[in-house]
């Protein structure tokens, strides 16, 4: 790995943090493979290691806090945690409400897991997770949409006939189709939003830009996309 060089900016934003309290960085430990709770208990997955490395090579100490996705954003603004990494996508509509960092990840593929490849999305009743990219593109697309407040219970509701289909990131659907024979991928793939980024209150602007700067670092000595291979996310930068 190339040794890491931030600018004099970054670098004086990120000692006036090194000081402060601890940053707390808030998931929703339900979206392997981005986050998820290991049989230990913990946080784990492609965003538990990478905010390790961010709050590394930002001289931050932080600690993990798990929150349920369909209040993920009201308690960031309220204070119950400082940084969203969550697998949020960066939409102008959630921009509105907080502030985002430059993507860690492209957009990566939603895609629409069935019982039966002969579902027609355009007019079946689709599963999607409530506040997500997925339920907003469903609930403009014509189809029926069916909301969910976890990603299991999309699936869930698939396997018991109560929707005919359910459209999340692919790198979520992919290893549920490979465990499970009586549900399969459609061809039909959907690219929503402007890829995902950490959230934060709009206040926040040294944060984000000690962030933006250990992210951009990652981008820079390839280490960023050697972790969303490692993990199977979807493209890298």
């Amino acid at each position: 790995m190339k040794k890491l060089m931030l600018t004099t900016t970054a670098l004086a934003l990120t000692a006036g943090f090194a000081m402060a309290d601890t940053v707390r960085l808030g998931t929703e430990g339900a979206y392997p493979p981005y986050n998820f709770i290991n049989d230990k208990g913990e946080v784990d997955g492609f965003e538990r290691e990478l905010g390790d490395e961010l709050c590394k090579r930002a001289e931050l100490t932080c600690e993990w806090v798990t929150n349920d996705w369909d209040s993920i954003i009201p308690n960031l603004v309220s204070g119950n945690y400082d940084v969203i990494i969550a697998g949020m996508s960066i939409t102008d509509e959630r921009d509105q409400v907080i502030d985002f960092t430059q993507n860690y990840t492209l957009p990566d593929p939603s895609a629409y897991l069935a019982a039966s490849s002969g579902v027609d999305v355009t007019s079946a009743v689709i599963a999607a997770q409530t506040g997500t990219i997925q339920a907003s593109f469903v609930a403009s697309s014509g189809a029926t949409l069916v909301e969910y407040a976890t990603p299991e219970e999309t699936v869930a509701a698939v396997r018991n006939g109560e929707a005919d289909a359910v459209l999340a990131d692919r790198a979520y659907l992919a290893p549920i189709a490979d465990e499970d024979a009586g549900l399969e991928l459609l061809d039909q793939l959907e690219l929503i939003g402007g890829g995902v980024g950490l959230g934060l209150r709009e206040s926040d602007t040294e944060l984000k830009a000690t962030l933006d700067a250990a992210i951009q670092s990652m981008k820079d000595d390839g280490s960023l996309n050697a972790m969303i291979e490692k993990w199977e996310i979807g493209l890298t930068f």
